[in-house]
């Protein structure tokens, strides 16, 4: 007698939160040689002061309170000046609590290999695993290699709850992938002057914190309506400014093409606006983005976002499937793809991303309806090496899609186009949806995936609806007599799926209309045993004929 599986709970869908801030980005053009030598030297100079107090920050560790803060941020005012002291401490803040969150990621990370790891190990070898739980090593050698790593992991593992414990964080100003790189020039393709001027731009400190109430809403970074740009100086470097009152003003103007009036309109009030300048060292260009918060607003009803409809979107590794639902869960028209490459750059990658979300966004809207369905993923326990050892494209398929940039920008983006984003639980949706909607919906102009019928799953569970197409079975024979079904519309509705028409004659009836004779009878089934023949025969007068 087999056991019956045991599902997991499906979490209840829910709509995800709006966009809490936005930033917006320029171009400084056509900077002076002065201009770009005055924006080096402040930003190397506040920099060392982000390292210096990011270093006492990270030293404190648990023994860090108002008072600490208090210091650090007279000390480095003592040096620049205090908004800018306050813009570097409350920088090293959100990065070392950035770090404390790395770190405990790390943590289930290194805790779910090792947990694999002796689960393995307690196999024997050669032992097939099931689609639960993985199967022991193949060979001696393996099981040996594995159980090595085992202890190193175990090793990384207490390492890491200790420096938990004790509030210690590790952090590198610039970024631990541009340092490594300087152990590795040449497969980073970077020549040791380009690897420096690139450290050294990462570790510049040039932003500013907005002020609310304060003219155009910064006095550190200013930037008028007009787009001129000017900074006011720490007090070592006062020397070198060109204006009043200890500010350098640059020649470049500065107008936000995107967000531009929203822009305008915070500045123009008076309202805090954050910049930030930084330096692209591959293209030789300086920007200036500027950030700030938007109002807390309240999410949409689930049920009003259910009003009109839903659009299910499956995330794959290269594409967007996508499937339009009506407010009962029927599939409407044909699927959809949008597709992208996550090759190349960061950058490329990004722009992919956006690109595709904004054909999806434009699509929906053309359909009328108000939300998107879209699987809350997490692969944070799937991507562990243990788990997938030997299926390494596998692995690197889960690693490559952009699951935490793919929740920020699709939340953004469709709060702009008046859409809610319905999250759902990803749990059999694609074995689920492959089940019961890629057969009905295949047709000869129509061609139905694994991931065109993990749409309509996700749809139909971000509506409230069961996956499959029908729940209850009907309660006197096959047709609807009792009722519409628990899933199915009502009968009010247009389009729903109706009933097979009655039958309007027989074919026997049609034959009597017609007037045919029958020349033979019906006849018993050869099936029958010892049955009399019950055959008439008719004789044909042509056959006497010769």
């Amino acid at each position: 007698m087999t056991e019956k599986k045991q599902l997991r709970t499906i979490d209840a869908p829910f709509v995800a939160l709006g966009p809490s801030g936005v930033a917006v980005r320029d171009r400084l053009k056509n900077l002076t040689p002065q201009e770009e030598k005055v924006l080096r030297l402040v930003g190397e100079y506040q920099g060392r002061l982000a390292s210096v107090d990011l270093k006492a920050r990270c030293e404190a560790g648990h023994n860090h309170d108002n008072d600490a803060w208090a210091t650090r941020k007279r000390e480095l005012t003592e040096q620049s000046s205090s908004r800018i002291a306050g813009t570097i401490t409350k920088a090293t803040h959100d990065q070392y609590g950035l770090a404390r969150r790395c770190l405990m990621a790390h943590i289930h990370s290194l805790e779910a290999g090792v947990r694999t790891l002796m689960h393995r190990l307690s196999l024997p070898v050669g032992e097939k695993g099931s689609k639960r739980a993985p199967g022991g090593y193949r060979s001696k050698g393996e099981w040996f290699h594995k159980s090595r790593r085992l202890a190193t992991l175990e090793h990384r593992l207490e390492v890491a709850r200790h420096d938990w414990k004790s509030g210690r964080a590790r952090v590198v100003r610039g970024g631990r992938r541009l340092l490594k790189n300087r152990h590795n020039l040449q497969a980073a393709q970077l020549t040791e002057q380009q690897w420096q001027e690139r450290w050294e731009a990462e570790r510049w400190f040039l932003a500013a914190d907005g002020e609310s109430g304060k003219r155009f809403g910064n006095e550190t970074i200013r930037v008028t309506p007009g787009g001129e740009v000017s900074i006011k100086l720490p007090a070592p470097l006062a020397h070198l400014a060109n204006s009043r009152h200890g500010r350098y003003v640059i020649t470049s103007e500065v107008l936000f093409h995107h967000r531009g009036d929203e822009w305008r309109d915070r500045i123009e009030q008076n309202r805090a606006v954050a910049y930030r300048i930084h330096l692209d060292v591959a293209r030789g260009r300086w920007y200036l983005t500027a950030s700030w918060t938007r109002p807390a607003v309240k999410a949409v009803p689930l049920e009003t976002a259910r009003a009109q409809g839903m659009v299910g979107v499956d995330t794959n590794a290269d594409h967007f499937a996508a499937y339009r639902l009506d407010r009962h869960g029927n599939p409407v028209g044909d699927p959809r793809r949008f597709s992208y490459d996550l090759s190349g750059t960061a950058a490329h990658r990004d722009a992919q991303i956006r690109h595709a979300l904004t054909r999806l966004l434009h699509w929906t809207k053309q359909t009328g309806a108000q939300a998107i369905g879209i699987e809350n993923l997490d692969f944070a326990a799937e991507k562990t090496r243990e788990k997938h050892g030997r299926k390494k494209r596998f692995r690197q398929l889960i690693s490559g899609m952009p699951t935490g940039k793919l929740k920020a920008r699709i939340v953004s983006m469709a709060a702009d186009h008046g859409l809610s984003i319905v999250a759902v639980d990803p749990a059999y949706t694609s074995m689920w949806g492959d089940q019961h909607w890629r057969k009905p919906l295949t047709s000869k102009t129509r061609q139905m995936t694994r991931h065109d019928a993990a749409s309509v799953a996700i749809g139909r569970r971000a509506l409230g609806h069961p996956i499959r197409r029908r729940t209850e079975p009907p309660q006197h024979h096959q047709s609807d007599g009792a009722g519409h079904r628990t899933v199915q519309a009502d009968r009010a509705v247009r389009g729903r799926e109706e009933t097979r028409p009655p039958m309007t004659e027989r074919a026997q009836d049609a034959r009597r209309r017609t007037e045919r004779t029958r020349t033979r009878a019906t006849s018993t089934s050869n099936t029958v045993r010892d049955a009399r023949s019950s055959r008439t025969w008719v004789q044909d007068p042509l056959q006497d004929t010769v």
